[in-house]
């Protein structure tokens, strides 16, 4: 009987003892196909406000300079369609941080002063997910997923936060700080003074003019210093900056130097902060063990006109679910594993980010169910690689509007806010938006990336296929313009 136990006792140590090997085996070979890692890699997030598809060098800015942004494409990955789950800031910001259509979280719009609720203390964030493998875990930017201490980005995960816990327009002297004296501009009702926070604690209760034109400066600081401190170990770093969401603030370090006014100058000095973070990596030695991802919350407020970028070619922007408002310029740089100057055309999302950086860094999946999946295999892929097709979900507040798959995308019959062709607002100030009407309607976003013809009549079953994949999603997640309760859906957190 000994024998015996002594005997099952090698058989199972032999199994786990291969199964050790051909799992250091799989590591290796995505070490060797991606290049030498010596430990996990550290995650760096550069998250814009309401920068449009064609607001950077590599996705044809005009009118200023990026040359860092350029750089980083020409060392990394441009992601040409890489989307966001709404084209909105704090329904945005819960997609990417729970890995989550923000419907599911109960996170819609944005969050404003007055708001009591805020992401539930139940949903697992990308912080959360670091912490598990030791991560050192920082925020310098836009937080707007509740601005409650029980919501703050302390009690989700990360070790250190400074910035503001909203947008920045969420302030009693906008819009007419743009053209007024600042002791001439009206203080709007309802919007108390804005506050800067570090840690838990409001550390400056009323935010001025000055000090917002030094907040892309003083996230910049915060991260160069957080990467210094922690170069000897893994670390996840979040910058979600406040610009380029008006009203626009600018340092008298690049104010006036651009071609196209002060949008070019807060651009220029968005690219600025881009580069000292990447130098800094560079500087520390640790480029090679780091990978880092820029992209935007959502596309372009178009009424601000001269203020607002472009999303060209696409469709509409911000607050719409056309490609304008939910597709990002998205790079992604970690040198010698992600292949030099080369694109990725196969859709994404940004609620891939949270399985993707689990399996990079060998981390558990939330025990809540999540929507997104690992696109790992897209960081390193040939241009001809398959990969599996998804059917992505688009959602503005409660109602379904659009699903994309492949190169298809369908949209449902919904109104929608747009200029109709009237000219924008200038000079921080914006006008007022009409409202379109579209009806059962596919686009062959390969073809026709600015959604403007029509093609359902001629293909019926994707539409029919696209359609079946709606309903999944109404089930699921619900649907308000159908009057569809949703299943999966939780609730956010309450004071």
């Amino acid at each position: 009987m000994r024998h015996l136990r002594f005997a099952v006792s090698l058989f199972w140590l032999s199994v786990m003892l291969q199964g050790l090997y051909f799992s250091a085996l799989q590591n290796k070979a995505f070490a060797t196909e991606a290049g030498s890692i010596n430990r996990a890699p550290n995650i760096v997030i550069l998250f814009m406000d309401d920068m449009g598809y064609a607001d950077i060098g590599p996705f044809g800015a005009e009118g200023y300079e990026t040359p860092h942004l350029d750089q980083m494409a020409s060392e990394g990955r441009r992601f040409t369609d890489f989307y966001v789950t709404q084209a909105v800031c704090s329904s945005s910001r819960a997609g990417l941080l729970t890995g989550c259509y923000n419907q599911r979280v109960g996170i819609n719009g944005a969050l404003g002063p007055r708001a009591g609720h805020g992401l539930a203390d139940e949903e697992e964030t990308l912080a959360e997910i670091c912490k598990q493998k030791g991560y050192a875990t920082a925020c310098f930017g836009k937080w707007h997923l509740g601005h409650r201490k029980p919501f703050l980005p302390l009690q989700h995960g990360f070790d250190e936060y400074f910035g503001l816990p909203y947008s920045n327009d969420m302030w009693p002297l906008h819009p007419d700080y743009a053209d007024l004296p600042a002791d001439a501009a009206r203080r709007k009702s309802g919007y108390p003074d804005l506050p800067l926070i570090e840690g838990n604690e409001v550390i400056d209760p009323k935010v001025t003019g000055e000090d917002q034109a030094m907040l892309t400066t003083w996230y910049t600081e915060h991260a160069v210093d957080f990467i210094k401190r922690n170069k000897d170990r893994p670390f996840f770093l979040y910058v979600p900056q406040t610009m380029v969401h008006v009203p626009l603030f600018v340092s008298d370090k690049f104010k006036g130097k651009s071609k196209q006014g002060l949008f070019g100058d807060v651009m220029m000095e968005i690219d600025w902060s881009v580069g000292q973070i990447l130098d800094t990596l560079r500087t520390c030695g640790i480029e090679k063990e780091t990978l880092v991802i820029f992209t935007s919350d959502n596309g372009p407020w178009l009424s601000y006109g001269n203020h607002a970028g472009s999303a060209k070619p696409l469709r509409e922007g911000k607050a719409t679910m056309f490609d304008g408002g939910c597709r990002v310029p998205t790079v992604m740089w970690w040198p010698g594993t992600i292949p030099a100057d080369t694109r990725c055309d196969k859709p994404a999302m940004t609620i891939d980010l949270l399985p993707t950086i689990a399996h990079l860094i060998g981390a558990k999946l939330p025990e809540r169910k999540i929507d997104g999946r690992d696109i790992s295999p897209l960081l390193t892929s040939k241009a001809g690689d398959h990969f599996p097709e998804e059917t992505y979900a688009f959602y503005f507040l409660g109602e379904l509007q659009a699903v994309r798959r492949g190169r298809w995308k369908l949209h449902f019959p919904h109104r929608y806010r747009t200029l109709a062709g009237r000219p924008p607002g200038q000079d921080g100030s914006p006008v007022k938006y009409e409202f379109g009407d579209i009806g059962l309607e596919l686009f062959d976003l390969s073809t026709d990336p600015g959604e403007t013809k029509n093609v359902a009549a001629a293909h019926p079953e994707i539409v029919r296929q696209l359609q079946a994949d709606g309903q999944k999603f109404r089930e699921d997640l619900g649907d308000t313009l159908t009057k569809t309760q949703g299943q999966g859906l939780r609730q956010p957190g309450q004071l």
